[in-house]
């Protein structure tokens, strides 16, 4: 007995290739991949502490020190826009172009603006830290020559140990690219 609310979108065991963007309006921005484990986890780990903050908050209310549950409720807000932002990190794509989004820094790409967009090797950072790996990038080079700062690496926090995933993401984020990007 087939059950298909176990599956994302499909039937199970369904012969369909994997769309990882099956909307019909290209309008709008999506992300062409799921967010990965660590991206998830890491989120996860900030909304247990924001709970954390926000019981402290409410006991620190009931024994009233409204100074203080106000400071615990600030922080708890803080750490909860932190963990959305977090999932919200990542390559975005539309008709329009192509957005990295960063923690603290978005920037959007126009289609027209971006002479190639390719997958390379070189060195990247692992999982944001300082530190470096050699590994494959998705990179846009723009009209003048100049290079952007990588859509996806293989080693951020939604690709580290999937590189099938990296693969699909990137050559989604391609074949965005050749249908939409002139000249």
């Amino acid at each position: 007995m087939p059950l298909p609310f176990l599956t994302a979108d499909r039937v199970f065991d369904a012969d369909a290739e994997d769309i990882a963007l099956p909307f019909d309006d290209h309008d709008s921005w999506r992300r062409p991949y799921r967010p990965g484990p660590w991206r998830v986890a890491a989120a996860a780990t900030l909304l247990l502490l924001a709970s954390f903050v926000l019981l402290a908050g409410v006991i620190i209310t009931v024994t009233g020190s409204l100074s203080g549950a106000s400071v615990c409720f600030a922080l708890a807000g803080v750490v909860i826009a932190s963990a959305l932002r977090l999932l919200r990190v990542g390559a975005w794509v539309s008709r329009h172009g192509v957005r990295r989004v960063g923690f603290l820094r978005t920037t959007t790409i126009a289609w027209s603006d971006a002479s190639v967009v390719r997958t390379v090797q070189q060195p990247v950072r692992w999982l944001g830290f300082p530190r470096t790996v050699q590994g494959q990038a998705l990179i846009v080079v723009r009209r003048g020559g100049e290079t952007a700062t990588p859509l996806l690496t293989d080693h951020n926090a939604d690709f580290l140990a999937r590189a099938e995933a990296f693969e699909r993401a990137t050559d989604t984020v391609e074949a965005w690219s050749d249908e939409y990007r002139t000249g």
